[in-house]
């Protein structure tokens, strides 16, 4: 009669065959989710410039893009400003007023009703967008420093500066609003620099 092995013996083989087998499992897992997984989407490059792009006379406003500088790209929320951005001046060029209330505040939105704006911007054409700067402001606020080219019909111009091409600089601030970034009021106090395009 033979003896039957005991049963920690048994369990000595059992343990490292086990160990293999679970190792073995986990690295064709990882293996497979590596061949099989998607590639990740490749994020567009942002368009960074440290000064706003020279534009021909004949080609004013210039690209609807929005640049900004390598300091906004530092910025913490460099994606929520730009594509807030981008939505605002996209508004005004395609006139899409439904578009602009929803990258401006509940308080903005209320300073212009469609007829007005559509009136307002009726001939603008904005263009040569650059971001200089982001700073916060007051809580749930940012203020965003910004230069652009309007093109526009001369009796659309503003009354203090009736020309059709005008360089603006301005500080834009925004506003967290239901999770969102929101182009705000602008205070009374603040006055954009414009001079005519050269």
């Amino acid at each position: 009669m033979t003896a039957q092995p005991r049963p920690s013996v048994r369990q000595r083989w059992l343990i490292p065959v086990l160990v293999v087998v679970i190792s073995l499992t986990v690295g064709i897992g990882l293996l497979a989710r590596e061949l099989y997984r998607r590639p990740d989407a490749v994020p567009a490059e942002p368009v960074v410039s440290d000064s706003p792009t020279s534009v021909a006379p004949e080609e004013q406003p210039g690209s609807p893009a929005v640049e900004v500088t390598p300091d906004v790209v530092a910025h913490p929320q460099y994606q929520s400003v730009r594509q807030v951005l981008q939505g605002y001046f996209d508004s005004i060029n395609d006139r899409d007023y439904p578009k602009w209330t929803s990258v401006v505040s509940r308080e903005r939105q209320k300073t212009k009703t469609a007829t007005e704006w559509k009136k307002d911007y009726q001939s603008t054409r904005d263009g040569s967008i650059l971001v200089y700067r982001v700073e916060p402001g007051a809580p749930g606020t940012l203020r965003v420093l910004v230069a652009f080219t309007s093109t526009q019909d001369v009796d659309d111009a503003p009354v203090y500066l009736p020309e059709s091409c005008i360089r603006w600089r301005l500080v834009l601030p925004l506003r967290l609003e239901s999770g969102s970034w929101r182009v705000d009021t602008t205070d009374g106090g603040t006055n954009p620099e414009h001079e005519r395009c050269s």
